[in-house]
């Protein structure tokens, strides 16, 4: 009982990478408000794995582009990594996402006329790290996800399970604090979506990192450290 207790007080005094507070986002639909996110919030600690689920159009994946810095909310405030974000402007908001926040989406989204090893040197590239750096950097995450092997093909010449575990090792490039992944292994077949799976939450425990990732799948989301959901546009 003792050592459960001081886990219990461990993971309080664990500082939050993210805060969000009364978040809404509303789109305007033939004229007509659409309120897709209605307020709520959660805090995401410094470690910690969040699993967030919900009916298929609750605002899942908007709610992961609002705290991805990829859309602005209507409304609410967030926090990440102690930068308050509601004020940023376009550029301090490109900063905070490319230093700070990771994404891995249910589609690889890797470029198709680069090789694996250079779609996980770019991110890095374009925050100003010395290419013979990037280069090194890459070449461990790849081997990491364990498509080292897969370093000068094309997405078009890798498995599907392939291409994403190159998507998670980009992911991964610039070294963030919050990895976001929408749906990580929804593209995929079960054995691969197990290993991908597997693979996150590896890398994410090894790296100190936190995650937050939308699943349908409860088994997954079990995994987690905890779960969260959205229900009438309710965060929480």
């Amino acid at each position: 009982m003792t050592s459960i207790l001081k886990s219990l007080q461990s993971v309080k005094k664990r500082p939050a990478v993210m805060s969000v507070s009364g978040i809404k986002k509303t789109f305007m639909e033939g004229g007509q408000p659409l309120h897709i996110l209605r307020g709520g919030g959660f805090d995401l600690m410094r470690g910690e794995i969040i699993a967030l689920v919900g009916p298929s159009g609750c605002g899942k994946s908007t709610l992961l582009q609002c705290v991805g810095l990829l859309e602005q909310p209507s409304g609410g405030q967030m926090v990440i990594a102690g930068t308050p974000t509601h004020k940023m402007t376009e550029d301090q908001r490109t900063a905070i996402r490319r230093a700070k926040l990771g994404f891995v989406y249910q589609r690889h989204n890797l470029l198709e006329d680069f090789t694996a090893l250079e779609n996980v040197m770019l991110p890095m590239l374009a925050n100003g790290i010395d290419e013979d750096a990037a280069q090194i950097r890459a070449k461990k995450l790849l081997k990491a996800a364990n498509v080292l092997h897969r370093a000068s093909h094309r997405p078009a010449e890798m498995s599907g399970g392939e291409q994403q575990r190159t998507a998670v090792a980009r992911a991964l490039a610039n070294e963030p604090e919050v990895l976001l992944a929408d749906e990580p292994t929804g593209s995929l077949d079960p054995a691969h979506a197990a290993g991908v799976f597997d693979l996150l939450l590896n890398l994410t425990k090894q790296t100190r990192m936190s995650m937050l990732f939308v699943t349908h799948d409860m088994n997954l989301a079990k995994r987690a450290d905890r779960i969260i959901t959205i229900k009438d546009g309710i965060v929480g």
